[in-house]
């Protein structure tokens, strides 16, 4: 890995680190660093790009009003290896992992910052809406092989939870755009890279949810994630997908969550 840096130096008061990761999208890239350009005004970010793949930023980072460093993989690596080397390089009291499909028009930070004044919640995240404007399912319950062959036998993808206009705490929200203190990141020991791509973030969560923190999604306007959907016509994808689930399922952490469900429904709990 080879890393460059703008030569200004890290602001101290930084408060978000973000992780960008690129898979030969500049052209998803820059419009996203223009979005986080345009609100770093108000809140302060460190952001770090890894281009897994071979590409190159047509611009200085210094043309950005934020600190911007550019990591270059020699290899490709995964969802989680990516992140959890951008986050080697954190800055800020808080780290952020964001798709490079995200768009950013209205800022969401400060108000996710502030969900943290309640200790008991260690992952933060807006809603997310598609680039028609529809509100996509980015936070569900916590997968078990029963709801996935129930879903596939009767073929219906109802949503977990009903749209609201207050915060709530889901079981697992989408990796597309991920907050967490850096404290907790590190006591989490970031993401679990055995899963090359899919199931992070259900993990993630997961374990976050046995070290008892709570993971909330605040209804924010103005984050789109522009999904790029050709995994969706290319067979490695769908292996991975199906690896990434056995493995989650196979998990150490999968029979501890449903360990925890029993001992909650005897103790009379939901």
């Amino acid at each position: 890995m080879n890393a460059n840096s703008s030569p200004s130096t890290l602001d101290p008061t930084t408060a978000v680190t973000i992780s960008i990761v690129s898979h030969a999208q500049m052209h998803l890239v820059l419009p996203l660093l223009q979005d986080l350009h345009t609100i770093h005004h108000t809140t302060p970010l460190h952001v770090v790009l890894t281009l897994n793949l071979p590409e190159e930023l047509p611009c200085s980072p210094t043309e950005f009003a934020y600190p911007l460093q550019v990591l270059h993989n020699a290899h490709p690596q995964g969802f989680g290896a990516n992140h959890n080397q951008a986050f080697k390089q954190a800055q800020g009291d808080f780290f952020c992992v964001l798709n490079p499909d995200i768009r950013i028009a209205h800022n969401p930070f400060p108000a996710l910052l502030k969900a943290f004044a309640d200790n008991t919640r260690g992952l933060a995240a807006p809603c997310i809406h598609n680039s028609s404007g529809q509100l996509e399912d980015s936070a569900r319950k916590f997968p078990t092989p029963l709801r996935i062959a129930h879903r596939v036998l009767t073929r219906r993808r109802t949503r977990d939870y009903t749209p609201t206009q207050a915060a709530f705490h889901p079981d697992w929200v989408g990796g597309m755009f991920m907050l967490l203190p850096t404290t907790v990141y590190r006591q989490l020991g970031g993401f679990d890279e055995r899963y090359f791509l899919y199931y992070e973030d259900v993990d993630l969560c997961a374990r976050a949810r046995l070290a008892g923190l709570n993971v909330v999604q605040l209804p924010l306007p103005g984050v789109v994630h522009d999904a790029q959907r050709a995994s969706h016509r290319d067979a490695k994808y769908l292996r991975w997908h199906l690896g990434s689930m056995l493995r989650f399922f196979s998990s150490g952490v999968f029979l501890r969550l449903q360990w925890q469900r029993l001992i909650g429904r005897g103790r009379g709990r939901p």
